[in-house]
């Protein structure tokens, strides 16, 4: 691909996210000049946000809502991508996350689509606020989502980048920060997480009996607590506990200088144990910038095979750009998350001898 040049914006979310997983996937490696290359492919994805976004605009005055919708979705794919690549300690960092956050209130704002601004009130700490997005499919009992930002996004940066893989899927989402689900919880991050629940359930579009939850980075072994806290989830996209297990594991070994063979026999025993707490069906997203080692999960689900259980394992599609950082293809990540949280709770009404 030519990463120098960009074909004219149409508006075709379909060919842009295809656009955006190629150029991810096909980052060439270190040549020497990648310092100029990255910001020049930040620039280039920026501007082809704002294009799509002045087409929205057109669209919109010319009344062609549908098109716009697309159009927009298109612009946060864009962002998204010049999001990805630019450099954390970049001036032009602010700059790109600003861009993502203002496509979202534009999105909502112009177009109709609800993307509502909610505050759900926790007891100790008053109220936070989440992002919500109905399912759009009036007179339907819908499913739903809770999303949990990770460590170093806000919501609204999630939002923008599962916008447009949520759209037409029939399900709502409930979008949260990381930081709020951590800090305002004491310690109990699945009550707060319930609350965020609770609130979905009182939603008459949502079925209260399929509503999942996905715990992006950090907030992936905060997913785990809450899924084997709260029996009333019916899909959980979260770390399966590794991340407990390596650190009790590490810390058992340092304390008691157990041989690594037999810790190994009980770390194993205690993931299927572990497993055996959740009541609803798990995917383990490992590799990239997440919390689950490839290694670790592979264990896991090994663990889980011999004791009869069933974990669903994805292992998103990691470049390691020239710039010497992993990039992961968050296009098709995303879209496999989102397909198995549908096919569950799409299956979740069914009798569990058919699932």
């Amino acid at each position: 691909m030519d990463f120098g040049a960009w074909p004219p914006v149409r508006g075709h979310l379909a060919s842009a996210r295809r656009s955006a997983s190629i150029f991810l996937d096909s980052l060439p490696s270190d040549d020497g000049r990648t310092g100029t290359a990255r910001q020049n492919w930040v620039a280039t994805w920026a501007k082809t946000g704002d294009a799509y976004s002045g087409l929205a605009d057109l669209n919109i005055n010319k009344r062609a809502f549908d098109e716009a919708t697309e159009a927009w979705l298109c612009a946060l794919t864009a962002f998204e991508v010049a999001r990805r690549l630019v450099a954390d300690d970049d001036a032009d960092s602010a700059g790109v996350s600003a861009k993502v956050e203002a496509g979202v209130q534009r999105f909502g704002l112009a177009l109709g689509h609800q993307v509502e601004n909610v505050q759900i009130t926790c007891c100790d700490e008053g109220e936070f606020q989440a992002y919500y997005l109905p399912a759009g499919c009036p007179g339907l009992s819908a499913p739903a989502v809770i999303c949990v930002s990770s460590e170093e996004e806000k919501g609204a940066t999630l939002l923008g980048r599962l916008l447009p893989v949520v759209i037409g899927r029939g399900m709502s989402v409930l979008v949260v920060s990381h930081a709020d689900v951590h800090n305002r919880s004491h310690g109990r991050p699945a009550v707060l997480l319930s609350l965020c629940f609770d609130y979905l359930s009182a939603r008459p579009e949502v079925d209260s009996s399929r509503i999942g939850v996905y715990g992006d980075g950090l907030s992936a072994a905060l997913v785990t607590d809450y899924a084997m806290y709260d029996r009333r989830v019916a899909a959980a996209v979260c770390d399966g506990g590794i991340l407990n297990w390596v650190r009790t594991s590490t810390s058992v070994g340092w304390m008691t200088g157990i041989a690594d063979g037999a810790a190994t026999d009980v770390i194993s025993a205690c993931r299927a144990r572990s497993a055996r707490q959740f009541n609803c069906p798990i995917l383990v997203v490992a590799g990239g910038r997440g919390v689950v080692s490839v290694s670790e999960a592979v264990k896991l689900q090994a663990d889980c095979m011999a004791a009869c259980i069933h974990l669903d394992l994805a292992m998103p599609q990691i470049i390691r750009g020239g710039f010497g950082e992993e990039v992961e293809n968050f296009v098709t990540s995303d879209d496999c998350v989102f397909r198995w949280l549908e096919n569950k709770l799409t299956r979740a009404t069914a009798p569990r001898w058919m699932l």
